[in-house]
């Protein structure tokens, strides 16, 4: 039962690259993921081998761009695999698998018919309200799916905000957001090969409209967004446009005073690759990320994606992981495997969301999934539905944690974050409590807060009182 092995193991995300390497070039179809053999001088090995038999090597995926450091794993084009299978060995070469799309979202086909006059009235509201050194609307703020798991009493009753850093592996993050530029953190971008991380750098005037009124951005990325302040993208090549800001938004309203490291792994289309992925979880895990955050999936399994993940679990990185709008029984990774909390959707009455993807190998924990406001690109925010907006409350909830424990392990995490409203058996622990959360934790670690009330939570500001 996947609550039961997830609940001792946690999932992360990290990115990489060989420094005496060129940066390489974009992930294409046909491209392979190759891994040396270990004790070998991995470099030396790949570009033998590829000088042998007419390959490319783009770069290493294990390391940390513009580092130089040792590598065993590669992304190599032109390398056709029954020509060097029965010759791994002797090439000095371990595995070789496909670098497979990865999809940031499903097609959830249910977008079009969640919007209501509830949320659209969330979204006119533009008072800026101070919230942890930033500013934000107040239907951020004053949402359900923020009572429903419990932060105020946990930020303000329990004096807990978070701490550490959360890797969200993603689109990118819009960095002059004035809710999230206070928390962001050195990150980097794998699509461009930049440690410059700009979500909007990805739409130009001529792709853009400004439009009022409210409306759809697009299906794909269910967001309902107030048009008046915000340019909306609706083309194909962006229909992802905003799904890292909206995410990294979530784990902020979750851990205020914890850190976001933008890793921009998908393009504006959602579309990314299993060795962007890999390059981020590596590099994430190599540059002290405590949580990360996967908002995507893919239908079948990768062994170096489990590797990666499993490697840096073993280092102590928290991992979660959305388990798919698909509506079904169904596994997707990387929310399947053991190491990572897989986080389904639920609906503000404590139901799985019709849309969410269930069923005990592949669902740790749920959260809430329907109508989450969040940032968006523009210095404006929108609202979401599915589980890549769940997901961020787990990981939010994990820095709560790391926060009150900086060495809690994945275990402890995953133990913790099992304290929740006990659904379905298919819902795997439940809803996430924060509260019970982090009362959980302190029966490990005797902790109590005792970081002064933060501003928030004055009993001036209705919405935040304790």
């Amino acid at each position: 039962m996947k609550a039961m092995k997830g609940r001792w193991a946690v999932h992360v995300v990290v990115l990489a690259m060989f420094a005496s390497l060129a940066v390489p070039a974009q992930a294409a179809q046909g491209d392979k993921i190759v891994r040396t053999k270990s004790g070998l001088d991995g470099l030396k090995v790949i570009s033998g081998v590829c000088q042998l038999l007419g390959c490319s090597v783009l770069g290493s995926l294990d390391t940390i761009p513009g580092q130089s450091q040792p590598s065993s794993l590669f992304l190599v084009r032109g390398l056709i695999d029954n020509t060097v299978t029965f010759l791994l060995g002797l090439l000095g070469l371990a595995s070789i698998e496909p670098d497979l799309p990865v999809a940031v979202m499903d097609d959830p086909s249910w977008a079009s018919s969640q919007a209501s006059a509830a949320v659209v009235d969330e979204l006119h509201d533009h008072t800026p309200l101070t919230y942890y050194g930033g500013s934000a609307w107040p239907g951020y703020l004053q949402q359900p799916a923020s009572d429903i798991v419990r932060l105020r009493d946990t930020h303000c009753g329990l004096r807990e905000t978070g701490a550490g850093i959360v890797a969200v592996i993603d689109t990118g993050v819009d960095p002059n957001h004035p809710t999230l530029k206070g928390v962001l953190t050195d990150g980097y971008d794998f699509i461009h090969g930049s440690s410059t991380v700009n979500e909007t750098s990805d739409v130009t005037q001529a792709s853009a409209a400004v439009v009022d009124g409210v409306n759809w951005v697009n299906a794909d990325t269910a967001a309902s967004i107030d048009q008046a302040s915000a340019a909306v993208v609706d083309d194909p090549n962006h229909e992802a446009f905003g799904h890292g800001t909206m995410v990294a938004g979530v784990v902020h309203l979750a851990a205020p005073t914890a850190r976001i490291m933008p890793l921009k792994a998908f393009g504006a289309d959602g579309q990314g690759y299993t060795s962007d992925i890999l390059h981020a979880i590596y590099f994430a895990s190599q540059k002290g990320a405590k949580v990360i955050n996967m908002s995507f999936s893919r239908p079948t399994s990768s062994a170096e994606l489990k590797n990666a993940l499993d490697n840096a679990s073993k280092k102590g990185v928290i991992l979660v992981a959305s388990a798919g709008n698909d509506g079904a029984n169904t596994l997707v990774y990387p929310a399947a495997y053991d190491s990572v909390i897989g986080v389904a959707s639920t609906a503000n009455n404590d139901t799985r969301s019709s849309f969410s993807n269930y069923g005990s190998n592949l669902v740790s924990l749920a959260a809430p999934g329907e109508a989450i406001v969040t940032t968006y690109p523009w210095n404006t925010f929108a609202a979401a539905w599915g589980t890549s907006f769940s997901t961020p409350f787990v990981s939010g909830a994990a820095a709560l944690l790391v926060g009150m424990q900086a060495s809690v392990s994945p275990s402890q995490a995953t133990w913790a974050v099992g304290h929740a409203k006990l659904l379905t058996a298919d819902m795997g622990s439940g809803r996430l409590d924060t509260y019970q959360a982090v009362k959980a934790a302190r029966s490990l670690w005797y902790s109590v807060g005792t970081s002064p009330v933060p501003d928030a939570c004055s009993t001036g500001v209705d919405w935040s009182a304790p």
